[in-house]
Order: C-alpha cells, then sequence, then structure tokens
C-alpha cells in the first residue's frame, strides 16, 4: 500500500511536466537533443550510462553472429555512444537518428573515430529502408531504445525498412526496455519522489512522447514469421544514468532479441 500511495502522490508532478511535452514525435525528439548540455554516465541523457557491463551483454551475440565484413546500422543512435562503441569492432559504422541536434552532437563527440558517420534519418520513414541500402548494401543492424517509444504503426514501419536493410546476410540486434509495472512505478523506480524528480527524468517527461515497454510479446506482433527468423532472445538489463545519491549503477528491466531475415534458414532458435 505504502508503495501504491508513493506513486499516487507522483500523479500532479507528472501530469504537469507531461504537459509540456510537444505533440509532434519529431519536434519532441529534436528539442530534447538542443536542451542536452552533458552527455555519458554523469550527463542530462537518462539512458546513456556509457555502460561496459551492459554493452557486455550484447557482445558474444554480436560476435557470433554479426558478419563482419558488413557495416553496421546504429539506429536511433543519439549521441552516438554505440556507435563509436560498434566501431571499435567492425570496419564501418553508420548512426542514423530522427534528430538533426542528436546527429549534430554525435558527429562532435566521434571527432576522430574514422570508421563512425551520422546521418540525419527517420529509420520507419517512407523509403528508409531502400536509402539505407543504397548507401551501405546489406548491413547488420543494432537497436537500443528505440521501438518502446514508437507507435504501433511506426514500429511495424521501421521493421520493415530494416528487413530492406539486412537483406540476406545481415543480422539485427534489438534491446529495448520492458520494465512490465506501471508507468508511475517506473519513474519511483528510478528514484522520483514527491519532493524531488532527477533532472534526467524531469526532461524527459518534459520533452519526450511517453514510452512503452517491449519484450517478446511486443516483438512477435511487430516482426512477423513471414519476414524475420529469431535466433535468440532473452532478458538484459538497461543501465541509466545513476540518479540515487550513492552514484551506483541503475537499472531497468530489458529484452534482447537477434533476428535474421526469414529466408535466411541457416541457424535454429535458441533460447537464453
Amino acid at each position: 500500500m505504502s508503495k501504491l500511495w508513493d506513486q499516487m502522490l507522483l500523479v500532479p508532478t507528472v501530469v504537469r511536466l507531461a504537459s509540456r511535452a510537444p505533440r509532434n514525435p519529431d519536434t519532441a525528439w529534436e528539442g530534447y537533443w538542443r536542451g542536452i548540455r552533458t552527455t555519458g554516465r554523469s550527463g542530462d541523457v537518462l539512458w546513456d550510462s556509457d555502460s561496459a557491463a551492459e554493452r557486455a551483454q550484447y557482445s558474444d551475440a554480436i560476435a557470433a553472429h554479426f558478419d563482419p565484413a558488413l557495416p553496421v546500422v546504429d539506429v536511433g543512435c543519439g549521441n552516438g555512444t554505440h556507435t563509436r562503441w560498434l566501431a571499435g569492432l567492425f570496419p564501418r559504422v553508420l548512426g542514423i537518428d530522427v534528430s538533426k541536434g542528436a546527429i549534430e552532437m554525435a558527429s562532435k563527440e566521434a571527432e576522430g573515430v574514422q570508421n563512425a558517420d551520422f546521418m540525419v534519418l527517420d529509420a520507419s520513414g517512407a523509403r528508409a529502408g531502400e536509402l539505407l541500402l543504397e548507401r551501405l548494401g546489406p548491413a547488420n543492424v543494432f537497436v537500443r531504445g528505440v521501438f518502446h517509444v514508437l507507435k504501433p504503426g511506426k514500429q511495424a514501419a521501421m521493421a520493415a525498412n530494416l528487413r530492406t536493410v539486412i537483406g540476406d546476410r545481415g543480422r539485427m540486434l534489438l534491446a529495448e526496455t520492458n520494465f512490465r509495472g506501471n508507468s508511475l512505478g517506473y519513474l519511483t523506480e528510478l528514484g522520483a519522489t514527491r519532493q524531488s524528480m532527477p533532472l534526467q527524468l524531469r526532461r524527459a517527461l518534459e520533452n519526450l512522447p511517453r514510452p512503452g515497454h517491449f519484450g517478446a510479446r511486443e516483438r512477435h506482433g511487430v516482426f512477423s514469421d513471414s519476414d524475420w527468423q529469431l535466433i535468440a532472445d532473452g532478458p538484459v538489463n538497461i543501465e541509466v544514468v545513476p540518479m540515487n545519491a550513492s552514484g551506483l549503477p541503475q537499472w531497468v528491466p530489458g529484452y534482447y532479441a537477434l533476428l535474421s531475415g526469414a529466408k535466411d534458414s541457416g541457424t535454429e532458435k535458441e533460447r537464453v
């Protein structure tokens, strides 16, 4: 009962902050990134923890299943933290994001990284898959924390575009937050109280579309068996920037899936 009461006390603050968020998602994301001053573990971006521990959860699957001869597309790259990580593993990486402000920041933070490029592109937009295929040829795809903030129609459009990108040789690894409680429970789990709201949470509430969750059920609804083959999936921990007084790591329950195109029958599903 105490936890429920704590959540209810958050309602006025959440409603007030969320009412400021732009209705147009593209406008919202652009405004969000234009307001960012610092990134990284102690920065303003909620999900930009730059966590080696989180990346280690993906490394084995990427090493085992991504064709090293293919480029990699980092979808929804933000300020490019994972693009730079992937550039240390593959000869060519392209980070894409719907926000011009994010791409400008990513390009600045990746100065000196010769094999990382960036491009403003809505991965759910018309012909986005064809545009990427024309630029790169078939590619591997990495997606962290994008599908859970999209409406169902956008999720389906983005999945179709990414299916075009991977072709017969590419693979896709996605990792999404999958907190199964309500949004108030999510906020309290990350440190929000009626007395205080961490800056990173406040900025997200004031600027961004309301997030959902994305797990096996959602993945199955978006990535049809006729177009995709599931190689492996399971739980992961998505690390966010520390927002507690101790500065210790904070995690959100997440879900990952490794997929190929359905026509590629060279792999069998593994449950991990």
